[in-house]
């Protein structure tokens, strides 16, 4: 969902292309994530297909849905998380998928797709292109001597007990700034249902974000990417991603700083980027056979061992560099797999009860 920590990537390919683009031209527009892709992706399509295509990206999902709901979104692939893509298909603006025209749909992992039916019943507008979990990064180091070796990386008590944040301060904890993925992790560690709308519940959560603020060196989702590899914080919830970039940073730059990821015991949010395609496409066609063109185990497992995160893809794992796929992190044993949930979609009068609470405990008041 990312978000999740990425700088731009200006793949946006030469080649002008009328934005009324009709169906029958041999051109494709694609909207994703920036930094969401291997460098050649969109080039070896183009080779292999003769379609040019025009790659632009965003930075929040927040920005796509409003390009999505105004209409006319000028693209034929677009790739929302999973709880926004809920909402957008109440809202009628994904076109159903016609699987017949996806040959490769044989390669995705059934249990993905099965999550992923949460946000999609059936998996009827989109498929599952990266996915992660929300977890903690952590210093290994920094945390031994701030808390000992007996300190439970492994769970929520690392950073909801009052007593370990408070001590953790020392060296910098930071959270996601996502109320929608935040209060549901601490939902969940109170023994309530992420899904929650029991107001009373929700402030709850929130108040045991409260007694932690003191101790919170800020909210942000994708500082932490470099402030984990640089040392500057010992303790992160974020993006499994992310957290792989930032290990993988830290050991670019030599020995001096480790960072390890953890998903809590407890259990530990998921989300799917999802690949869909707007009912105002112009350019259907190509948009499936770009969708068909990423489910080649070949191409997407590229596109994870460039960017890190996991893809939905049970073929393509064995292509996936050792490093990665044997990573727990990012991809987690089966019993582990089933302690996740997925981010839940809200009612509009819930999710802005949570806005105003998390306004609250980024205020400290």
């Amino acid at each position: 969902m990312k978000m999740f920590g990425r700088t731009l990537l200006t793949l946006s390919l030469l080649g002008a292309m009328a934005t009324g683009a009709q169906a029958n031209d041999k051109v494709l527009r694609v909207y994703n994530w920036s930094d969401y892709i291997a460098p050649d992706t969109v080039k070896k399509f183009e080779d292999e297909t003769g379609i040019r295509v025009t790659y632009d990206v965003f930075d929040s999902n927040e920005t796509l849905e409003a390009r999505l709901l105004a209409g006319k979104s000028g693209y034929d692939i677009v790739v929302p998380s999973n709880s926004f893509l809920a909402k957008q298909i109440k809202a009628g603006v994904y076109q159903p998928l016609d699987k017949s025209k996806l040959s490769n749909w044989k390669n995705l992992n059934p249990v993905l797709l099965k999550n992923a039916s949460a946000s999609d019943p059936d998996n009827g507008h989109a498929f599952p292109y990266m996915w992660g979990s929300i977890g903690i990064g952590y210093n290994p180091a920094k945390v031994k001597e701030v808390l000992g070796t007996d300190a439970p990386v492994n769970s929520w008590d690392l950073l909801f007990k009052p007593e370990n944040a408070a001590k953790l301060k020392a060296c910098g904890i930071s959270f996601l700034d996502s109320p929608t993925e935040m209060l549901p992790a601490a939902l969940h560690y109170l023994g309530y249902p992420v899904n929650s709308q029991d107001k009373a519940q929700i402030i709850e959560a929130e108040a045991l974000f409260m007694k932690i603020r003191p101790s919170v060196a800020y909210f942000h989702s994708s500082k932490y990417i470099s402030d984990l590899a640089n040392g500057n914080i010992c303790v992160a919830v974020g993006y499994s991603g992310d957290v792989l970039q930032a290990k993988a940073r830290a050991k670019e730059a030599g020995d001096k700083v480790k960072i390890e990821y953890s998903i809590p015991k407890e259990g530990a949010g998921s989300f799917y980027d999802m690949v869909a395609i707007p009912r105002d496409a112009a350019n259907v066609d190509n948009a499936y056979l770009f969708m068909n063109f990423l489910m080649r185990p070949d191409i997407i497992a590229d596109v994870t061992n460039n960017i890190g995160y996991s893809n939905a893809n049970a073929a393509a794992t064995p292509l996936v560099d050792e490093a990665i796929r044997d990573d727990p992190g990012s991809y987690p044993p089966q019993a582990v797999m089933a302690t996740l949930y997925a981010i839940p979609d809200m009612p509009i009068g819930i999710q802005r009860v949570m806005t105003r609470g998390w306004t609250r405990v980024k205020l400290g008041k």
